[in-house]
């Protein structure tokens, strides 16, 4: 139905740079929200950044500065990481809320594979 197509991750030095990318595809009649989510070992999955389709952004108040959620009109999404920590190491996984374009246009909210981000020197 959906599928999140996440890429961009990697291994950089701290104070580096990053640059994830999201792409939704499928029956999609509407997307009301994505976001990045992130999930250090041994913690839980948290909210890093979302973008609703109104252009209201949320971030995480560890991330506020330094990393940078976008979307363009083609159902990706982005975040640009920048100064990044060790702290900042983890699984990030995208999500989205979307409208379907069939099925009665339920409500669906889905989750991509993850990308591994990894901050170390």
């Amino acid at each position: 139905q959906v599928q999140l197509a996440e890429s961009g991750g990697g291994l950089v030095q701290p104070g580096g740079s990053l640059r994830l990318s999201c792409k939704a595809s499928g029956s999609i009649f509407s997307i009301n929200f994505m976001g990045w989510y992130r999930q250090a070992p041994g913690k839980e999955r948290e909210l890093v950044a979302d973008i609703f389709s109104s252009g209201t952004t949320t971030y995480a108040d560890s991330v506020k500065g330094r990393f940078t959620i976008s979307r363009d009109n083609l159902n990706k999404v982005f975040l640009q990481m920048n100064s990044l920590k060790t702290e900042d190491t983890g699984v990030y996984y995208c999500k989205a809320g979307t409208v379907l374009a069939a099925s009665g246009y339920r409500y669906l909210e889905v989750w991509g594979q993850g990308t591994l981000v990894t901050v170390s020197s």
